[in-house]
């Protein structure tokens, strides 16, 4: 699997909330989140994405899909698809998107350093 390049300049990107991936905002609105579309339904929707995405987010980690990798397990994305991801995301999801998580078994583990394992 390739890497899909971000033509878009570095202030104009932002990071999913739930998974930590890293695009451009046109690319979550076309092609949505390589992780997280099923759950959140990013595609077309600006709204969705402006409400589970940042923009403000600190470190980026280029993750090849190795599952050995230490940085991967740290950062929780072992089992995500290979690309860029931030290190912590500023914001939490909005309660009634986390609460529809909960409702579909899926754990909701803010990024933003608030919770510690």
């Amino acid at each position: 699997m390739s890497l899909k390049r971000t033509r878009a300049t570095p202030k104009l990107n932002r990071a999913c909330m739930l998974c930590g991936v890293v695009q451009s905002m046109t690319e979550f609105r076309n092609d949505g989140c390589p992780n997280c579309e099923s759950v959140l339904h990013f595609t077309d929707n600006e709204d969705m994405i402006r409400e589970c995405t940042s923009p403000t987010f600190e470190g980026l980690v280029a993750y090849k899909g190795e599952k050995t990798s230490w940085v991967a397990r740290w950062l929780r994305i072992e089992n995500f698809v290979p690309g860029m991801y931030a290190v912590r995301v500023s914001g939490k999801l909005p309660e009634d998107i986390s609460g529809d998580l909960y409702s579909q078994g899926i754990e909701y583990r803010p990024r933003d350093g608030s919770v510690r394992d």
